[in-house]
């Protein structure tokens, strides 16, 4: 069932922030970093696979999520609901429930075998087709996934995604070189402040988290 209530972004941010980390999906490390899938280190993680598991809030991100598709994208202008393999399969499952849409998901390379596919489910040339993910870096994996789904000669210049880590200063011009606008809940500037009013980790963590936040690629090329 699409939801019917349409509160304030401001509030869905900090709403999703503090849900994100009620679960336990942030991660603050400032000793020990954690290490990207790019293989550069860092003092914070973001798990929203972890979602799955927890029911209710589960439901209200979704819910918020698909309000913030129909309020930013439009009511009648998306024809399917595309997850990214494989973290973005079930909230795109959930999404396309709420909007009563079809649902395909998109793989990160083909098969490999039978049909060499990279999209499974059906998307025709004549839709247009948001993107659903669980969180976006820098866009480089959504430029990947976007123009798979263009080959099958679909529109695709949206992509919604519970979290985005804004703070790569590339990550805009990626975005509008490749015709892309990113729809998202909360980034890391409200996870921070959120953890600031709840005190949930140590000042020196948070200040070192900030240090990075700031300077991402000055903070990583230091530990190389």
């Amino acid at each position: 069932m699409i939801p019917s209530s349409y509160i304030p972004d401001n509030e869905i941010a900090k709403l999703s922030a503090r849900m994100l980390i009620e679960i336990g999906a942030i991660g603050f490390n400032s000793e020990t970093p954690y290490k990207l899938a790019s293989g550069l280190p860092s003092p914070t993680y973001v798990d929203c696979r972890k979602l799955i598991s927890f029911a209710r809030i589960r439901a209200t991100l979704m819910d918020f999520l698909t309000v913030k598709i129909l309020r930013d994208v439009g009511m009648e202008k998306i024809d399917n609901i595309a997850g990214g393999e494989t973290a973005g399969i079930p909230f795109a499952a959930l999404v396309a429930e709420r909007m009563g849409l079809p649902m395909t998901y998109v793989r990160k390379k083909p098969k490999g075998y039978g049909k060499n596919a990279r999209i499974e489910g059906v998307i025709n040339s004549d839709q247009t087709v948001l993107l659903v993910e669980d969180l976006a870096t820098d866009g480089g994996s959504k430029v990947s996934f976007v123009e798979a789904i263009r080959q099958t000669g679909a529109t695709c210049n949206d992509t919604a995604v519970l979290f985005y880590y804004d703070i790569f200063s590339e990550a805009p011009a990626i975005f509008k070189e490749n015709n892309i606008k990113l729809h998202f809940l909360c980034t890391w500037w409200d996870i921070l402040e959120e953890v600031k009013l709840q005190k949930t980790f140590t000042s020196s963590t948070i200040e070192e988290v900030e240090k990075f936040l700031n300077s991402p690629r000055e903070w990583q090329n230091e530990r190389l």
